[in-house]
């Protein structure tokens, strides 16, 4: 006599089969992590090897039919409490996605990815993007061939944002960048006509050794749990999360630049932060992955900007760097500071861009993505289309490949469709931050004496304890009463720089 299981002991069996899913994925996440910051160059193509077979085998675990049958028979049962309702639901679209992937294209895809990865390493060390071109060309190819696994209604660069921000379109985004162009450009006009703060001092010699002390220094205040993370050294500076208790966080420091590290550490430290307030009880299942990457982004935006540029953030800590670099900072007043590190000027590379032109370089991404993956451009082409969309939109003439066409990571991983969550992530940071500083009382005050728990366990208990449980749109509105809304991010801009440059906006 075959006795029934309880709907417990199946979604016992479903978290079993979920989790080992998650151990094979994080184990392919540490070779990757490994691979971009301790891997030896001879064994870059063993590594590609062993990443594409847990690759394969995660892929085939996620597919396979048992797992279809367990959540096929749990989706019918009534008695789950809700997470427990919403993981079965998000796990069984999950599924039926991964399912439409042959094994043979997902092996495909993990050695053109780690190929790609190489020939970008090496295009930048030479400063030639005919290096790279050709494995790009096969990357657009085989990212052309996902969009039609996925299948789209709209544009085929509509199935790959779905990767990254459920509900994203081009037409959606369309419309954003077009309120980018309408709405900032106006304000970045103005700016424009004012006298630039002197920046000069930013770009003295800043010793590594005392750079990345001040990082850790400020990872540590931001409430960053080094029992369970680590920071080091990449080519671009990344976060990578293997569960909850092991989050780990890489910058890049320049020592004749002292932004690049400092908002890297803190870029960083926002991603990290939402990793390590993930519910660990949910390891593996979908209500204990993040919501989405433009939620991703909009930690690591609210940390970097809208705290970490802010005046009453260096109230604090401007004294500690003026002591760490004496000679370069200690006649330097905190307000000739803080313009500096917010002033506003076009430039080439995306990571060093100030918060309001950085849409711009996101715009250019954007629009060159959805014409690869359209079909309206070529690779061969690229370096020309990317010279010129700068100069179009920027007005900044590129000086060679490695500032240019080759400055980011992301496409030789094959992220087609990342780039507009960095936008989505800003606008979002700004509407959480204004609901922070209206539900938390006096919170610019414990910004100002270097207190972040109020505002860290509010992003805990609004955003990071819900996993996956809610969209974008559906948490954006349960945390600030409305859906995203661009108007929120512009209050911010006009307050700030309008403040900043005298502009009565």
């Amino acid at each position: 006599m075959t006795v029934q299981k309880t709907s417990a002991d199946l979604y016992q069996d479903y978290t079993a089969r979920m989790q080992q899913i998650a151990d094979v994925r994080n184990s392919v996440s540490i070779l990757g992590w490994d691979q971009e910051t301790y891997l030896p160059e001879k064994g870059a193509e063993f590594r590609g090897r062993q990443i594409t077979t847990l690759s394969t085998i995660s892929h085939e675990l996620s597919t396979s039919p048992a797992l279809g049958d367990l959540l096929q028979e749990l989706k019918s049962r009534q008695d789950l409490d809700d997470v427990q309702r919403r993981n079965v639901e998000l796990s069984a679209e999950d599924f039926e996605k991964q399912r439409k992937y042959p094994s043979s294209f997902v092996a495909e895809l993990s050695t053109a990815s780690n190929a790609a990865y190489h020939a970008w390493i090496k295009s930048r060390k030479e400063k030639d993007f005919s290096v790279f071109e050709p494995l790009l060309a096969k990357m657009v190819e085989l990212k052309k061939k996902e969009a039609d696994i996925l299948g789209y209604t709209g544009h085929p660069y509509d199935a790959l944002l779905n990767e990254y921000e459920k509900g994203a379109d081009v037409s959606m985004l369309d419309a954003i960048f077009r309120d980018v162009r309408q709405s900032l450009h106006p304000l970045l006009q103005q700016i424009a006509l004012q006298t630039p703060p002197d920046k000069k001092f930013l770009n003295r010699l800043y010793p590594k050794d005392q750079q990345w002390q001040f990082g850790i220094d400020i990872l540590k205040a931001m409430g960053y749990d080094f029992g369970a993370g680590r920071q080091d050294v990449s080519e671009h500076p990344f976060t990578t999360s293997f569960n909850p208790l092991d989050v780990r966080v890489t910058t890049r420091i320049d020592e004749q630049d002292l932004g690049n590290m400092t908002w890297s550490c803190i870029h960083e430290g926002g991603h990290a932060l939402y990793e390590q307030g993930l519910p660990v009880e949910q390891y593996g299942l979908p209500c204990g992955e993040a919501a989405s990457l433009g939620i991703h982004e909009s930690q690591s935006r609210l940390w970097e900007n809208n705290v970490g540029r802010s005046l009453i953030f260096w109230q604090k800590h401007y004294g500690h760097l003026q002591g760490l670099f004496r000679a370069n900072l200690q006649a330097v007043p905190i307000m000739d500071f803080y313009k500096a590190i917010n002033q506003v000027q076009p430039s080439l590379i995306r990571t060093e861009a100030d918060e309001l032109t950085y849409h711009f370089h996101i715009m250019i991404r954007y629009e060159i993505e959805k014409g690869l993956i359209g079909g309206d451009l070529q690779t061969k082409d690229l370096r020309d289309i990317w010279n010129q969309y700068y100069l179009d939109f920027l007005n900044v003439k590129v000086t060679d490949d490695m500032h240019g066409v080759l400055q980011d990571i992301h496409w030789s991983h094959g992220a087609f469709g990342y780039f507009p969550t960095y936008s989505l992530g800003s606008f979002y940071a700004a509407q959480f931050f204004s609901a922070a500083r209206k539900q938390i009382t006096g919170l610019d005050s414990a910004i100002a004496d270097g207190r972040y728990n109020g505002l860290l366990l509010w992003l805990r208990d609004n955003i990071h304890r819900h996993g996956r449980y809610y969209t974008s749109n559906e948490l954006c509105e349960k945390v600030t009463g409305e859906k995203l809304n661009f108007k929120h991010f512009m209050a911010y801009a006009q307050e700030k720089y309008g403040k900043m440059y005298n502009l009565g906006v």
